[in-house]
């Protein structure tokens, strides 16, 4: 790996192997509620993929909330800052067999955890060989790490990226691994401002997340020049730091943990249209919360925006979709999606108010649909 020595040598990344490999060996060890797992309760089918997971696994984990997007089944996944492995362990039962997951981190300490268990979830989830790898490397190196261009479905990262000193870095590095069509899904924390240079430069704080989480309108300008979608709202809710001395540092400053997808499709070549669910995504037959602006129920015909028409289209959710250009004879009108916001903390508070359940989702079918042209 050409620039493994010069990430490994940047403060930041020594800091964070050295909290995540040394100073944190369990949750307990938190100085903060950062990494919490979040308060809505979790679908049936994501509890029963935990409970396989080795408690050795799980009890070294330390992410904020939960990524697990839908249409999984078969699906090649790439988890950035995978740690101990949890979420690995939990997605290789949604990809199935015929899918694999790949964690790469940074941390060795965190890695032997992960690594220590693989034969122990192949035969509890019955599985005749392994479909999850464990690389070592930096996630603004991923092709130097050895991870191919272009090969992967799926990215997801959990309370990772804001440990990164370079997260435009990331995100290209992301987008250049990512299939055309593919998505990165992501739960991160994210400020609302541009911090000071002294939480910036906090060890303590910079290891719980708090240093290095994103003002959230800087992570949509990234991901725009990187080349992504706009980026699309799932959920966000508030992070309290509830330690008094990171407090008196972080003054006015709030923080939340919210959830984003970004898709790697073609742009301006899709207008608005109808589309239609199918209902065929496993452990989301009746609806799918697609974003914080779009939940689709089964057989319900919906108008949709360019940018999302170009989502389905052109990704994996094109399988599971039917689609007919506005004015079709399908429906006289479709149903209007609700206002969007890109404001993770307005979000967090009519969620808080609403008290939603679960946007997570599962795999699905090979059912084909055709295209919005």
């Amino acid at each position: 790996m050409s620039d493994k020595t010069s990430f490994a040598d940047t403060n930041v990344h020594l800091d964070v192997k050295d909290y995540y490999g040394k100073t944190l060996k369990n949750t307990s060890d938190l100085n903060s509620n950062a990494c919490v797992a979040s308060a809505t309760p979790l679908p049936k089918f994501i509890l029963q993929a935990l409970k396989k997971v080795h408690p050795d696994v799980t009890d070294r984990y330390f992410g904020c909330g939960l990524v697990v997007p839908e249409c999984l089944e078969g699906c090649r996944i790439l988890d950035l800052g995978s740690g101990s492995g949890r979420d690995c362990y939990m997605l290789s039962q949604l990809v199935g067999e015929t899918g694999h997951v790949t964690g790469i981190d940074m941390t060795e300490d965190q890695l032997e955890v992960a690594r220590k268990h693989v034969d122990f979830h192949m035969k509890e989830f019955g599985y005749k060989k392994p479909n999850v790898t464990f690389v070592q490397g930096f996630i603004e190196a991923l092709t130097e790490a050895g991870l191919e261009k272009s090969s992967y479905d799926i990215i997801i990262s959990n309370c990772v990226v804001n440990l990164s000193p370079d997260k435009k870095k990331v995100l290209t590095e992301a987008y250049s691994v990512l299939k055309d069509g593919g998505e990165f899904f992501f739960s991160d924390m994210y400020c609302n401002g541009r911090q000071t240079e002294e939480i910036k430069n906090n060890k303590v704080l910079w290891g719980e997340g708090f240093g290095g989480a994103l003002w959230y309108k800087d992570l949509l300008q990234l991901a725009k020049e990187v080349g992504f979608s706009t980026p699309r709202l799932v959920t966000a809710s508030t992070i309290t730091v509830d330690n008094k001395d990171m407090e008196a540092i972080l003054g006015d400053f709030k923080f939340v943990s919210a959830t984003y997808r970004l898709f790697k499709v073609p742009k301006g070549s899709t207008k608005p249209c109808k589309v239609m669910y199918n209902g065929n995504i496993t452990w989301a037959e009746e609806t799918l919360r697609f974003d914080c602006q779009y939940t689709f129920k089964a057989d319900q015909v919906v108008e949709v925006d360019a940018d999302v028409a170009a989502i389905l289209t052109h990704s994996r959710f094109a399988q599971v979709f039917t689609f007919q250009p506005l004015g079709g004879s399908c429906e006289p009108c479709g149903v209007r999606p609700k206002a969007s916001t890109e404001n993770p903390f307005e979000l967090a508070v009519q969620l808080q108010r609403a008290s939603p359940g679960s946007p997570t989702g599962g795999s699905c079918s090979t059912k084909s649909a055709p295209c919005c042209k």
